[in-house]
């Protein structure tokens, strides 16, 4: 049996902690030129949301997937790795409502942000929107706004608002074509796919209006063991003195191998950090919500719907992440003891533990 990640170094397992910008490589501002070419291949119009609504044709689905280790990726960026397939939408609709249900819909100022004013369209971007699922609930709620959902692969929805459009883009390109157009900027679990998180949040102060709304949330790829007081200790791989728990092991796995492709795993780390000390945000609200990974009885009784749900969106992002830890050399046979390992320890609920997902929002400052 393969014992390799019980033994990772401390350095090993704190993913990137100490590399803010996650490589020595200045921030990468395309050209107008490296920008066209681009824009032609992969953006959907972007003078009205009709342009938006596509067919997806066989013609159009070749060029926007790919197939890898059997389910479909993106075939534009070799960051991120996740699926874009409609196995992986599922995973994100239903995720999606479970984190309304645990963190609400929006920031408490949101809907006053988004109210319809004389002389000026309110406008939201979500990068990297994924299914679509949180863009077009805002779409439905302010349906005199404009919403622009940018991802990696065309949206695909035959419910999509009027006044929802999505781009394909590729967002470490950089913004600097949305700069000032936005009252409300969301990214929701982007970081696996961001080449420099830091220079990211610089952009989107930039795109938004002053006065105008960030909101973010990201998770570490740790699992936290259960602490009765609430402050639950992160699973430490090397210095335990039984067997480390599955979960743990694949998590760093996930998140050596999405450095590995060039993303920034540990933003969630530093996320509150940046934001505060970034000169164009004011108000920074930060909160961390502790999600229990299975229905242990440790766990409470009143998080027990929770945990059922969670665990089957972890369950199903195990298999999802199989394409990640693939194409970062991760042996097959290692990528399936991990994944039967802890699809066991889930399924039989064999610890109390969970993710931390790490959320703030924040206002541009009116200068």
């Amino acid at each position: 049996m393969y014992s390799g990640p019980s033994r990772l170094k401390d350095e090993d397992v704190e993913i990137d902690s100490d590399n803010e910008s996650c490589g020595s490589e200045p921030p990468f501002s395309p050209s107008p030129s490296s920008r066209t070419s681009y824009d032609a291949s992969m953006r959907s119009g972007s003078v009205s949301p009709t342009p938006s609504v596509w067919s997806m044709t066989s013609a159009l689905r070749a060029q926007a997937f790919k197939q890898e280790y059997g389910r479909e990726l993106n075939n534009y960026s070799e960051v991120y790795r996740l699926p874009a397939d409609d196995e992986e939408l599922e995973r994100l609709d239903k995720q999606h409502l479970l984190f309304v249900d645990i963190m609400g819909k929006y920031p408490p100022c949101l809907p006053d942000i988004m109210r319809d004013e004389p002389g000026e369209t309110k406008a939201c971007l979500d990068l990297g929107c994924g299914s679509g699922a949180w863009i077009m609930q805002l779409a439905r709620e302010f349906p005199q706004s404009l919403t622009v959902a940018v991802d990696l692969v065309p949206m695909n929805s035959l419910t999509m608002p009027d006044n929802c459009r999505s781009e394909v883009d590729d967002i470490n390109l950089g913004l600097e074509h949305f700069y000032g157009d936005f009252n409300v900027v969301h990214a929701g679990l982007i970081s696996s796919g961001i080449k420099n998180y830091m220079n990211l949040i610089d952009q989107i102060s930039h795109v938004l209006r002053p006065g105008g709304l960030f909101h973010a949330l990201e998770f570490d790829f740790h699992v936290y063991d259960h602490m009765p007081d609430g402050q639950h200790k992160r699973c430490d791989l090397e210095t335990s003195k039984v067997e480390p728990p599955w979960l743990a092991r694949w998590m760093v796995y996930a998140g050596l191998a999405a450095r590995t492709a060039g993303g920034h795993p540990d933003a969630a780390t530093h996320l509150h950090r940046w934001v505060t000390s970034h000169p164009n945000f004011d108000g920074v609200v930060y909160k961390d919500y502790w999600v229990p990974v299975c229905p242990h009885p440790d766990i409470g009784e009143s998080q027990m719907e929770t945990a059922t749900r969670m665990r089957e969106d972890v369950l199903a992002f195990l298999k999802s992440g199989r394409p990640l830890l693939l194409s970062s050399g991760v042996p097959e046979s290692v990528v399936n003891e991990l994944q039967t390992n802890a699809e066991r320890e889930l399924r039989d609920a064999a610890r109390p533990q969970y993710v931390r997902i790490q959320s703030i929002y924040c206002r541009k400052k009116i200068f």
